[in-house]
């Protein structure tokens, strides 16, 4: 349980691309864990809060982790191969990461997203190289989702459709990094464990880690508290499609949050900790505080996703 992503020791691909010796491999994962040190004044001088600086990856964020693990276990197992297109849904930061190894591996990528993504992410995914294909943004993710599916099983033979809902390989990716990575740098310590349900990958890898070192650490799931919302990258999971990687018995609580407070608390971090977090962030910061509010004593983690500079647009965040 102390694998990094970046050492996971795996059979050589007859794939003629040298996965392995790929230089941005070692740079993916083992991100530092930050104290939150001015929001968290008013709680217990025995609880800490912490929160992993995902945005360090190199693609910018924490999809970094199963982008890459989902390319390599594709070409290893002989399912993506040379002259295919890597196929996914995507929000944003999916699409990123997929298109930043995709580049240094030279394979092609198409995104399907909402057309409502935030004008950063489609410039940095059309500068990366990828094929875009947009939705209709009152459909969300879900609408996304439904649309890539079809494309997918009408051209098996041009696409592999990752499909970063349900494939095993994003979950195992924080299995086998964040979530060694968090015990390793808490020494042990941790008591509590949060983070945002997206695609789940995150919350079901890092628990299963975390679960398997001291089963008594809990897990608490962060969602949106409405279904029209602007927690980007988070789902409504009571209403929209459920990923296929998560169970809903994992999480030991979950707690809503508003999307209003995530802003504030985005600002909150930027100005008063100087992190330059998105959204997600924000409101993974906000039930984190709920949480170590609750406690005497404890250590509290949680996944800062992204850096904000892909909502800088944002006019109802940053005016």
């Amino acid at each position: 349980m102390t694998t990094q992503l970046n050492t996971i020791s795996v059979p050589p691909t007859s794939h003629p691309i040298d996965v392995e010796g790929m230089a941005l491999l070692k740079a993916v994962g083992d991100t530092p864990l930050l104290p939150l040190r001015y929001v968290t004044k008013h709680i217990s001088p025995n609880v800490q809060v912490y929160a992993k600086a995902e945005w360090l990856n190199p693609g910018g964020s924490v999809k970094d982790r199963p982008a890459f693990n989902i390319i390599r276990t594709a070409l290893f197992e002989g399912q993506l191969f040379p002259g295919m297109r890597l196929l996914d849904s995507t929000s944003g930061n999916m699409g990123i990461a997929y298109a930043t190894f995709g580049a240094a591996l030279d394979v092609p990528v198409t995104m399907v997203m909402p057309e409502n993504s935030s004008p950063e992410r489609v410039a940095i995914l059309r500068a990366l190289g990828a094929e875009l294909i947009f939705t209709d943004a009152v459909e969300g993710s879900d609408g996304a989702i439904r649309s890539v599916r079809k494309i997918a099983q009408e051209h098996p033979e041009r696409y592999y459709y990752a499909n970063q809902y349900d494939n095993a390989a994003n979950w195992q990716a924080h299995y086998h990094s964040t979530g060694p990575e968090i015990i390793s740098q808490t020494g042990g310590e941790i008591t509590h464990f949060v983070a945002g349900l997206g695609t789940s990958g995150t919350f079901m890898g890092v628990t299963r880690a975390l679960g398997e070192y001291n089963p008594s650490i809990q897990a608490i799931a962060v969602l949106p508290d409405a279904l029209s919302h602007g927690l980007d990258g988070l789902k409504y999971m009571s209403t929209a499609i459920q990923p296929g990687i998560y169970d809903p018995a994992t999480p030991d609580r979950t707690l809503e949050v508003a999307t209003g407070a995530a802003y504030e608390m985005v600002r909150r971090l930027t100005r008063e900790e100087g992190y330059f977090v998105g959204i997600s962030s924000g409101a993974a910061a906000v039930a984190a505080l709920r949480v170590a509010e609750e406690l005497d004593e404890g250590v509290v983690v949680t996944i800062f996703p992204d850096a904000g500079y892909k909502y800088l647009s944002d006019k109802a965040l940053w005016s």
